[in-house]
């Protein structure tokens, strides 16, 4: 196990979207920690690589996805 997995909780919940219909699919985990609030991984490989973001990040990820921000168009 790697130095950044050994941060992440083991009972740390998981979750995939609900719009999911293939393998190629992110899950995503909140944290209770100060370093990282949010960590991120691939649901093929559960075992493998995590990524961590402060919650500010993460929030601004996702309001930049939302308004488009980062679409290929």
């Amino acid at each position: 196990m790697n130095e950044i997995q050994e941060t992440v909780p083991a009972d740390a919940r998981w979750h995939k979207s609900t719009r999911s219909q293939t393998s190629n699919c992110v899950e995503v985990a909140q944290l209770r920690t100060a370093a990282a609030a949010v960590a991120l991984r691939d649901s093929k490989d559960p075992g493998g690589p995590i990524l961590l973001f402060p919650r500010a990040g993460w929030l601004g990820f996702i309001e930049g996805t939302k308004n488009g921000q980062f679409a290929l168009d």
